[in-house]
């Protein structure tokens, strides 16, 4: 089914049929529908309703159209001599973040590649003018630029560093992006399209000079923003296994698509720029409180070229709090108004026509949530408070809607990629929409907001949201609720088939406010620090045994190893540990904190001991975060609404537990015969204890020879145990037990008879008749 809404003649037909039907079904709504006569406030709703579908129908047709365009665009990376690599600024911005934060953003830096590392220079730019930034610049021996009494916010911490450099390119970044290794070696070659041509057979060679573009030159290459932690959609709704990161759309999809409109929207951080192009505008704007996206406008209106790439090459962090993302979302939206004003975009003729259509659209998308909160309350009024917003019958609606909805539907899904769909639109617009609709009409009509307000980044996650967020949420859910039993109480039949369109309506309405509700209900957050997916080799030694094995994910404070076989590994002492790649290696210090099995394989949980010296900490954070991150870059599509709701309710009520066993406890249900003469069934034992069952006889004592030279001793421990029939022994010999290779390979004999006795399958039982 897929591949269907992928296939170009599929898409065109659907796009033909829908754009057809949106004619004729807008053409209707316009002329024949409105309620004009019906009092001023049904009047007045009843225009904003027709308008916002036809804004929401304008903004899909704009991104097919888009869409087409962006797959002529062809951005392959330039393959460019060594010597030809220029000196590269870097600029790292910082206002109050955290020393621990920016540590391991400059530490990623300082293990980028470049063919001369003496090309690239590192600055940390802080108009916090704090000392502690400036240790933290000598100790990395990178460049200091403090600044006090920052009247220009970002954008003034920005053009302080861009003043006292010189290099060609600028990379800038925020406090908490962290490159991978190659982010200069996948941006820089770029800036070279100019001067280099791709043949046939994909060799690049120097533009003879009649095939130079007069006028062409690069202004910037944006990178994705991408986000190592869940965001807040992801975390909040219990999905993050099932969504990716709600930015992700935007920069891995709409910000590349604009490269066929040269409108590509610079997002301030994970990218480098023309030190030209940043001169020729005047430095970065300070009229503004997005001074990114503004002076990717400029930049573009100067005749620079700009491209977005595909492949994230940094990760920061997401808000981790509902107050921050707001602060942020409203920050956006008011800053693109007063960018698009300032620029006199609608008439700045150094963009192209398709350019000012890209970014007005930018600016409409801001009035999508006061669409969202249109849609969700049209239903509402008629069927709450008998308001008709629209002049129609059941059957004319049928008629001439239906189509319209069908083919639309289809057209979008064609349109829908792996990153968004149009239930997760809805979401996302019904969460945020309360927090969003006034500031952006303060903005427009001119009310401005002067103030930068930085998005807090901290690393903790707080326990609990804000539940003042959810007001909102519930006035529009309990009001949609009671809507819905007034409208349908007391019909049956003919009468509540004729009223199936307002309950469709409303009942999509609710699904998509509980998503909310739950949204702003928040989660409580365990974990201290991320984990990445990561097969890392790992070396230890206990008791002179050196053992072998490989990472299965790694963060911050540990990581977890992956053994074939259980080994005794102490809780109760500091193991050394060596972790290696091909890149990085570091020495740690840790303690098994938890052992479990999956499959035939044996997880042990490592937590570091904080005594690290410097230089394995910066290598240990490279093993790290020079990764891509470990979250869904796709959607699960098989993943339905109520999947989500019903998975969201149970979670919440179900009761966090988890135990956290220290050694690993080996399941063998064996049958054995004790020295004492004594019979039982060993079922399970974790090198300290086991735990036997269906003792033919209670003894303090046991001894155990199941094999020649093996002798395990037990003593009963006389534990109380809930479930009954099963006696808890200790291992008095363990030490010797732990240190013998007969044993050791005893236990694989028995674990693997076990694994192949559970594979077994059972035998039917015989029916007794009566």
């Amino acid at each position: 089914m897929g591949k269907l809404f992928q296939n170009k003649r599929f898409q065109n037909t659907m796009f033909f049929f829908a754009t057809l039907s949106s004619i004729i079904y807008l053409l209707w709504r316009a002329f024949f529908t409105l309620p004009l006569r019906d009092g001023v406030v049904t009047a007045v709703f009843g225009v904003m309703l027709l308008v916002s579908e036809i804004s929401a129908a304008l903004g899909t047709y704009e991104l097919y159209y888009r869409k087409n365009r962006a797959n002529k665009v062809d951005m392959a990376l330039p393959e460019i001599p060594a010597s030809w690599y220029p000196d590269v600024d870097i600029f790292v911005a910082t206002h109050n973040e955290p020393v621990d934060l920016l540590y391991k953003t400059v530490n990623a830096l300082t293990h980028m590649d470049y063919p001369d590392k003496n090309k690239v220079h590192i600055y940390i730019a802080d108009d916090g003018n704090r000392p502690e930034m400036g240790k933290l610049a000598e100790a990395f021996g990178v460049g200091y630029f403090p600044l006090a009494n920052n009247k220009h916010a970002k954008s003034g911490n920005l053009n302080n560093a861009l003043y006292q450099t010189h290099s060609p390119l600028v990379a800038t970044f925020d406090a908490d992006m962290i490159a991978r290794r190659e982010f200069l070696m996948k941006t820089v070659p770029y800036f070279f399209l100019p001067r280099m041509r791709r043949k046939e057979n994909g060799e690049w060679v120097m533009r003879a000079q009649e095939e130079m573009e007069e006028g062409y030159k690069i202004g910037f290459i944006q990178t994705p923003q991408s986000f190592y932690n869940p965001d807040l959609f992801q975390f909040n709704l219990y999905a993050e296994q099932n969504i990716p990161n709600e930015q992700d759309f935007f920069s891995r999809e709409i910000n590349v698509m604009r490269n066929s409109t040269n409108a590509v929207a610079y997002t301030g951080s994970n990218t480098v720029i023309s030190r030209e192009a940043l001169e020729e505008i005047g430095g970065f704007p300070t009229d503004t409180i997005t001074e990114d996206f503004e002076t990717g406008i400029k930049i573009q209106s100067k005749g620079y070229t700009t491209y977005s790439t595909l492949e994230p090459l940094a990760s920061g962090l997401a808000p981790t709090s509902i107050r921050s993302m707001v602060t942020q979302r409203v920050r956006w939206a008011r800053g693109v108004i007063q960018s698009i004003r300032n620029t006199k975009l609608a008439r700045n003729k150094g963009l192209s026509l398709s350019a000012r259509i890209s970014y007005l659209l930018s600016y409409s998308y801001w009035w999508s949530f006061g669409r969202r909160l249109v849609f969700t309350f049209a239903p509402i009024m008629f069927a709450l408070f008998s308001l008709q917003v629209v002049h129609t019958t059941f059957w004319q609606i049928m008629a001439i809607w239906g189509p319209q909805y069908i083919f639309y539907s289809l057209a979008v899904r064609c349109l829908s990629s792996d990153t968004r769909n149009q239930r997760w639109n809805q979401i996302i617009d019904t969460i945020l929409a309360p927090f969003l609709v006034i500031p952006v009409f303060l903005e427009t009509i001119g009310v401005k907001q002067l103030k930068f307000k930085v998005t807090d980044k901290s690393t903790s996650k707080p326990q609990h949201s804000n539940l003042i967020y959810i007001v909102p949420q519930l006035i529009m859910l309990g009001m949609s609720i009671a809507g819905l039993i007034r409208y349908l109480g007391g019909k049956y039949g003919t009468a509540l088939f004729y009223s199936s369109f307002i309950a469709f309506w409303l009942i999509l309405n609710i699904t998509n406010l509980l998503y909310a509700v739950y949204f702003m209900m928040g989660r409580k957050a365990y974990r201290a620090s991320e984990r990445f997916l990561a097969d890392i080799p790992v070396r230890l030694t206990y008791r002179d045994k050196p053992i072998s094995a490989v990472t299965k994910n790694i963060s911050e404070g540990g990581f977890l190893f992956l053994l074939k076989h259980p080994t005794y590994l102490p809780d109760d002492e500091t193991l050394d540990f060596t972790l290696h790649s091909d890149r990085y290696c570091a020495e740690v210090k840790g303690r098994i904190v938890y052992i479990n099995s999956s499959g035939n394989q044996w997880l042990y949980h490592v937590k570091l001991e904080p005594d690290m010296n410097e230089n394995n900490r910066r290598e240990y954070l490279q093993l790290v975060y020079d990764r891509p991150h470990s979250l869904p870059k796709s959607m699960n599509v098989w993943v339905t609404a109520f999947d989500d709701i019903v998975n969201n309710a149970s979670l919440r009520l179900e009761k966090q537990h988890s135990e956290m066993r220290a050694l690993p406890r080996i399941q063998l249900e064996r049958f054995v015969r004790f020295e004492e003469g004594v019979s039982g069934t060993i079922v399970d034992f974790n090198f300290k204890f086991m735990l036997v069952r269906g003792l033919s006889e209670v003894v303090d004592h046991l001894t155990l020879v199941p094999r020649n030279g093996i002798r395990i001793e037990l003593v009963n421990t006389k534990k109380s145990l809930i479930t009954s029939g099963v006696t808890l022994y200790s291992v008095t010999n363990w030490e010797e037990l732990v240190g013998s290779k007969a044993f050791q390979t005893l236990l694989e004999d028995w674990i693997f008879e076990y694994n192949q006795g559970t594979k077994r399958p059972r035998r039917a039982k015989k029916k007794v008749l009566a």
